[in-house]
C-alpha cells in the first residue's frame, strides 16, 4: 500500500504544482523595455486613478519625439471624461 501511495504522490504533484504556480504571460518586448526605464503602464494607470479620482477606460502607448508617452483616458462619478499624458521615463503627467 505504501509503494502505491508513494506512486501516486510522484504522479500528482507535477498536477498540483502545475495549478499553484501558472506560468506568467509573456509582456510584449516593447513594455518590458520601458518598464526598465522608468514606470510601467499599470503603475502610471494606479498613480492617474489617484491623482484625479477617477477610473482609467482606455490606456494606450505612443512615441512622441523618441520618448514614450502612456495616452489615458479617465472618468469619473459624474461622468466627466478626459485624457491626461504620462511620460514613461519619470512619470510626469502632461
Amino acid at each position: 500500500m505504501n509503494g502505491w501511495r508513494a506512486a501516486l504522490l510522484i504522479l500528482w504533484l507535477p498536477v498540483v504544482g502545475a495549478r499553484a504556480a501558472p506560468a506568467a504571460p509573456a509582456e510584449p518586448a516593447g513594455r518590458t523595455v520601458v518598464a526598465r526605464a522608468g514606470i510601467s503602464m499599470d503603475q502610471a494607470v494606479r498613480m492617474v486613478e489617484r491623482r484625479f479620482h477617477a477610473r482609467v477606460v482606455k490606456a494606450e502607448t505612443q512615441k512622441d519625439d523618441s520618448r514614450t508617452v502612456y495616452v489615458l483616458r479617465l472618468l469619473n462619478d459624474s461622468g466627466k471624461v478626459w485624457t491626461v499624458r504620462v511620460d514613461a521615463a519619470d512619470g510626469s503627467v502632461q
